[in-house]
């Protein structure tokens, strides 16, 4: 009989569900928030309200798009954390309600572990390579910037994170200063291509070890802004593309030298890359790069499974099944879960 997870992700503004089939994908589903694009930025209390909407009609479509029936469903895999409180919340009841009208079990999935096991989604027909463990992930989003060893499916160790502000928040809010929008990287990637990356100079951080800082960045950005704007109000509009290209590879450049560093100290030569960062095209191109150079193997996972969707926690919930790791009902959604 075939093993059919149902996943469901809610952790911050993209309601999604997926069905996975023995480790293949079925379908997955996601439907998004534009309600905070106007505030630049998510709204918890308006994502959650949007997530009371969306879950329904986004489950049954994943589970007529799988072309199997809500009986063959054999566990709901949900994300208990970390996210909105809000959120997770609506996910997890969901979740819960699902499994005790079906009487099947649940499995908890910590979000970042979700992105990290992306690589493993398989789909039909696709020849699909994975790393072996151990392997290094370089996790970038809009709350975290990580370097993790992954030594098995839920066998990980965090060895570098960010000490301050992530590298997809330092996109977000330099966007937001230039007035181009909500969400502001994929706005900057774009503008990126057609500048000169070597325009401008921004402050790198001089942590120690392998953790991450972009605080000092965003200040230095801001200041460069504040007092070229001084002298030319029409700064930010005749710079724009030059400002983008330099910001964009200086973050790349953070967060390239640290994970040489990684793989210096690890000795560990295979890399994944995962979370929503990880769909810019300059990460993505210089990483590539930089294997190539010292003779690494990265695994770049296709864009639509660096965002926050199902597919990822249905996939790992897959593994969580086969190793019979099941929750219970008295599980409460955790905005701060750690791994």
């Amino acid at each position: 009989m075939k093993i059919n997870i149902l996943g469901i992700e809610s952790s911050c503004d993209d309601t999604s569900a997926a069905i996975v089939s023995d480790g293949v994908l079925l379908s997955n589903v996601i439907a998004s928030q534009a309600v905070h694009a106007s505030y630049g930025g998510v709204v918890p209390e308006l994502a959650s309200r949007a997530h009371q909407q969306n879950i329904i009609p986004v489950v049954d479509a994943a589970i007529k798009q799988s072309g199997i029936s809500k009986d063959e469903i054999s566990a709901v895999a949900f994300t208990r954390g970390p996210g909105l409180l809000g959120s997770l919340l609506v996910g997890v009841s969901f979740a819960k309600g699902f499994a005790l009208a079906k009487n099947i079990p649940m499995i908890e999935i910590n979000h970042l572990q979700g992105h990290v096991l992306s690589w493993f989604v398989k789909e039909k027909d696709k020849e699909h390579k994975n790393p072996d463990f151990p392997f290094l992930t370089l996790l970038v989003s809009g709350g975290h910037t990580q370097i993790i060893k992954v030594k098995g499916y839920f066998d990980m160790e965090i060895i570098g994170s960010t000490i301050d502000d992530a590298a997809g928040e330092a996109f977000d809010k330099c966007a937001k200063v230039m007035g181009l929008g909500y969400p502001g990287g994929p706005i900057i990637d774009k503008y990126a291509h057609e500048g000169d990356d070597k325009k401008f100079k921004f402050a790198k951080p001089n942590i120690k070890g392998l953790d991450f800082s972009f605080s000092g960045l965003k200040t230095s950005f801001l200041y460069t802004l504040r007092d070229e704007m001084e002298q030319n109000p029409n700064f930010i509009d005749e710079n724009i593309k030059d400002l983008c290209a330099s910001l964009q590879s200086t973050i790349i450049n953070i967060l390239i030298d640290k994970l040489k560093k990684a793989v210096k100290e690890t000795g560990i030569r295979q890399i994944t890359i995962g979370g929503g960062v990880a769909a810019n095209s300059g990460l993505r191109d210089t990483l590539a790069e930089t294997a190539k150079k010292y003779g690494w193997e990265v695994f770049i996972p296709e864009r639509k499974y660096t965002t926050d969707n199902a597919a990822m926690i249905a996939g790992a919930g897959y593994f969580k099944f086969l190793e019979g790791k099941f929750t219970t009902m008295d599980i409460a959604p955790d905005a701060r879960l750690k791994f």
